[in-house]
């Protein structure tokens, strides 16, 4: 994804800066996982899901403290539990991580959201909702990347690179789910303002 590296940067720098002067708990978590880079919140999701133990995809206040901490989040305990009980709104003492990820990704526009769905279904050829290496050939264009231009990498390094930056380092399972493909678009989006911009960045980068 040409220049996505980048945006990365300008991203973590931008996080940083903000996560000084924000004060809502929600923000300063979203800008703690922003200021990882693109993947920050997905890393987030997926070390949530390694501590639910039962597969009921939710989590009490103790699995939500340790999460944060195993995920090396560094947050207040008083605040923690405010953005525990905001997320809690029936009260139950759980919170559902799916919403709880939905809700700390940044917000999008619907035309931004419609092109980085248009971008999945053209890279799900066979339309099972899960991209695979084998959906990517073809698909996905490794000579607009900086690194294949300047000679440094070959197009199946480019290939590798690309499918490592929706898989997580813990589980590099080497398939993308909707929702990894949102994250990591969300986080990338987050560092570009402009909507004219992203979509044309999607459409030169996917050939939509």
């Amino acid at each position: 994804m040409a220049g996505t590296s980048r945006h990365d940067r300008e991203m973590a720098v931008n996080a940083k800066k903000q996560l000084s002067v924000c004060t809502d708990p929600v923000d300063r978590l979203r800008m703690q996982c922003l200021a990882r880079g693109s993947s920050g919140i997905k890393g987030l999701g997926r070390t949530f899901r390694i501590m639910d133990d039962d597969n009921n995809r939710t989590l009490d206040v103790k699995e939500f403290m340790k999460g944060l901490n195993d995920y090396g989040v560094l947050i207040e305990k008083d605040e923690a539990l405010a953005m525990f009980q905001s997320f809690d709104r029936d009260n139950s003492g759980l919170i559902d991580f799916d919403e709880f990820l939905l809700t700390l990704r940044p917000p999008m526009s619907n035309a931004r959201k419609e092109v980085i769905m248009q971008a999945f279904r053209k890279l799900d050829k066979t339309g099972d909702g899960v991209i695979t290496i084998e959906d990517l050939r073809g698909v996905y264009n490794a000579k607009y990347h900086p690194k294949y231009q300047n000679g440094e990498w070959t197009e199946e390094q480019v290939f590798c690179k690309f499918l490592d930056s929706f898989d997580s380092p813990y589980d590099k399972d080497g398939k993308v789910t909707t929702e990894e493909f949102l994250n990591y678009y969300c986080g990338v989006s987050a560092s570009i303002d402009s909507d004219v911009y992203f979509i044309l960045m999607m459409k030169n980068a996917w050939k939509l």
